[in-house]
């Protein structure tokens, strides 16, 4: 029998891509939308200074603007449409999955399959209008305030006309980008959402790496530091793949059944539990949270003097590497860690599944106690996943925030790009295996026709 990677290799071999006419179709859509959302993140808003906003954006590029510039792309420090990238989205999304497990009529919409993911999608979409728009005015706001290095000001004639297009602007580059997404999902490859903030993240690398090579043909970073970062990354990527990969494989059993003179049932197979259950959503969701009420913040002391001390002090202590962000980051990313397994993983209905069907964990009594035994394992396991993405998403900020690094090589940048690389790879193999299975079933069909 072939082993797995032969089976993959078979799989992407040029011969089967080349008839898989859906797929390309599939890949070539999501690049065209990935395209288009690059050429929009170059379109600058109206009123803007360019130079000065970039300046703005250097001197905070340390801090929380700089995490927000990496994920939108580069859109932040050209202060473009899509500067606000998807993250408004993804806060709607935490509220209303919070909520969802606190309001019963939420909860009730969940049950209800796709109509009821429908209507809280909605729900979504309106939160993240109400959000965006909040953002908005708070950037338009801090711009107003801010001026770059030099002196000039970021906003070339502020007043109310310029809050307002900005505000409408900015909610109208969000709304499209999480449109798009969903038309990435639906109609292109991959997870749309993720797919956005995978391309942000990865337009800056090749700057990031020129940069990095930059200090030190300078000098101001020793060759042994970057060959140092280069097999740390390295060595990352690959803890990375196979924590991703890593899965506890819980035995189930089914009796055996007799139907006339046929005997059916009997056999074993695994409910596989994986030790990352929420993927690369709790530093994503955590992320999101840190960078939400302090944008503003980060505007407003742009100059030195335009914001309050309030403002200030919470910026200065939420910098990337201070011991209050640390700190906060790992309690929002075991937070999340948990909440999410919780939504993605029953184990109640697991188990009554099971022993709907006759399954059932050898040595563990159906029902009650297998939901016990699944929460009992999945939170072991859970804890563990934190402790990785921790580890992972922390231990690179420590480090960089010492040196002059680029964050293009921090671990939540790093962590989002190898899940996001690895959850499109399998897809498309699902989709190479399904276009196999249907040539197998034509040919089938063509022999049993003669």
């Amino acid at each position: 029998m072939a082993s797995a990677a032969d089976q993959i290799a078979a799989n992407l071999n040029l011969g089967v891509f080349s008839k898989a006419t859906e797929l390309k179709r599939r890949i070539w859509f999501a690049m065209g939308a990935l395209i288009i959302y690059r050429m929009g993140t170059f379109i600058t808003l109206p009123g803007i200074d360019p130079v000065a906003m970039a300046e703005v954006i250097k001197s905070q590029s340390r801090g929380v603007l700089g995490l927000f510039d990496v994920f939108s792309g580069g859109a932040l420090s050209r202060m473009s449409i899509f500067a606000l990238n998807i993250m408004p989205y993804i806060s709607s999304a935490i509220i209303i999955q919070l909520f969802s497990s606190v309001s019963p009529a939420l909860e009730q919409m969940k049950k209800e399959g796709v109509s009821g993911r429908i209507k809280m999608n909605q729900y979504t979409r309106y939160l993240t209008v109400l959000i965006t728009a909040l953002q908005a005015i708070g950037i338009a706001t801090g711009l107003e305030s801010a001026a770059g290095a030099s002196g000039l000001a970021v906003v070339m004639n502020p007043g109310l006309f310029f809050k307002f297009t900005t505000v409408i602007t900015l909610v109208g580059g969000t709304m499209f980008l999480v449109w798009l997404g969903e038309q990435i999902s639906e109609r292109g490859i991959g997870q749309g959402i993720s797919l956005l903030i995978f391309a942000g993240i990865v337009a800056g690398l090749p700057g990031g790496i020129v940069n990095l090579l930059e200090l030190g043909r300078t000098g101001a970073i020793s060759p042994f530091i970057i060959a140092l970062l280069a097999v740390g990354a390295v060595a990352v990527i690959g803890f990375i793949v196979f924590v991703e990969q890593a899965q506890r494989r819980i035995l189930v059993q089914y009796p055996k059944r007799q139907q006339g003179n046929k005997v059916y049932g009997g056999e074993s197979s695994h409910l596989p539990l994986k030790l990352n259950t929420s993927g690369v959503i709790p530093p994503i969701f955590a992320s999101s949270l840190l960078l939400l009420p302090l944008t503003v913040a980060g505007f407003q002391g742009a100059n030195g003097a335009g914001g309050s001390g309030f403002l200030n002090t919470m910026g200065a202590l939420l910098g990337r590497g201070q011991p209050l962000y640390l700190f906060l980051y790992s309690v929002l990313i075991t937070f999340f860690a948990f909440f999410y397994t919780a939504v993605v993983f029953n184990p109640t209905e697991t188990a009554e599944n099971l022993r709907k069907y006759g399954g059932f964990i050898p040595g563990i009594r159906p029902g009650k106690n297998t939901a016990d035994y699944l929460d009992y394992v999945l939170t072991r396991l859970t804890v563990l996943g934190a402790i990785y993405l921790i580890v992972v998403c922390l231990i690179p900020e420590f480090l960089i925030s010492r040196l002059s690094v680029p964050f293009y090589f921090g671990g939540t940048s790093l962590m989002i790009v190898v899940n996001v690389t690895l959850n499109t790879v399998q897809q498309i193999q699902a989709h190479l295996l399904a276009h196999q299975y249907e040539g197998l079933l034509k040919k089938s069909r063509l022999r049993g026709s003669k």
